[in-house]
């Protein structure tokens, strides 16, 4: 199954920093476009928050939703909009996250024309989740700084150690590095980090973590931590959501090419002449099997 995107806007490289990485450009866009996609996106949220729902899943999301729209809230009233970035690569993570983010925005003075974000590909990336990403990115109005770095996973967030443990991937550091160079300014980053996600389990409740040591410093903030797996499917898929068709062919956790594959656990046998085929990505249940098809 392949995904048919649409064509994504064209890239052009940053010619004041040497070696840059291409910077994904939305010259269509303006502040009233976003602020558009904004106030719909807010009336989508509040609509679903009102709704009776039909399932105990649901209702769990929408309680999730709340405590991840207060914190996003908390990020707004203690950063300037300019000194807010979100990492993004087109993953369920940071997908929900991305939505939340931006229905907050429709009122807010000093909406820009796109909103600053990072992209750090994992060096064998899927050419459908690339695809995706930067048709996402044009569609929710991301200002995209794109840097090549190992070690990046779908949520969207550098895997940096948590407290007390070792940091790791000095490409990725490098790339952070970079980027809050060229946007000094930048003071916090929207990660999509779950609890069950690597390091997940070191961090914060509170949704704010800064970099560890080591790392060029700047603020994590994880709205959705707390998140299960089901809970980031259902909001999804109640909301229509358009995600990554890379999921429905049961990938369940994206990395690279090289070390990302089918989720095992969805595997179905002998359904046509004996090919292996998977079902989708949602209709796994527990957390703890979502990185069965990762190599790491």
């Amino acid at each position: 199954m392949n995904e048919t995107a649409p064509d994504p806007p064209s890239l052009a490289v940053n010619e004041h920093s040497p070696g840059a990485q291409p910077s994904l450009q939305n010259g269509d866009s303006d502040s009233d476009s976003l602020r558009s996609l904004c106030a719909s996106l807010h009336s989508q949220i509040t609509a679903f928050l009102q709704e009776d729902v039909p399932t105990e899943t649901l209702r769990a999301v929408q309680a999730q939703t709340k405590k991840s729209l207060a914190i996003i809230q908390q990020a707004l009233d203690r950063y300037p909009l300019p000194s807010l970035s979100l990492s993004y690569n087109g993953g369920k993570d940071c997908l929900v996250l991305l939505i939340l983010y931006l229905s907050l925005l429709p009122t807010h003075p000093s909406l820009p024309s796109a909103l600053p974000a990072i992209y750090i590909p994992p060096s064998h990336p899927f050419d459908t989740v690339t695809a995706f990403t930067l048709a996402s990115a044009h569609k929710y109005h991301l200002r995209l700084d794109i840097h090549a770095a190992d070690n990046n996973d779908e949520d969207g967030n550098p895997q940096m150690a948590g407290k007390g443990q070792g940091g790791g991937g000095g490409a990725m550091k490098e790339a952070f590095a970079q980027y809050l160079t060229r946007n000094p300014g930048v003071e916090a980053i929207f990660v999509g980090t779950r609890r069950t996600d690597p390091h997940g389990g070191k961090l914060s409740g509170s949704g704010f973590d800064v970099t560890d040591g080591g790392w060029p410093r700047f603020m994590r903030v994880h709205p959705v931590i707390e998140w299960h797996y089901v809970e980031v499917w259902a909001f999804l898929r109640h909301l229509k959501i358009p995600y990554c068709k890379l999921y429905d062919l049961g990938y369940t956790s994206l990395g690279g090419t090289n070390d990302t594959h089918p989720n095992p656990a969805l595997r179905v046998e002998g359904s046509s002449g004996g090919a292996v085929s998977y079902r989708p990505a949602y209709e796994l249940e527990e957390d703890r099997e979502e990185r069965l098809g990762r190599d790491w």
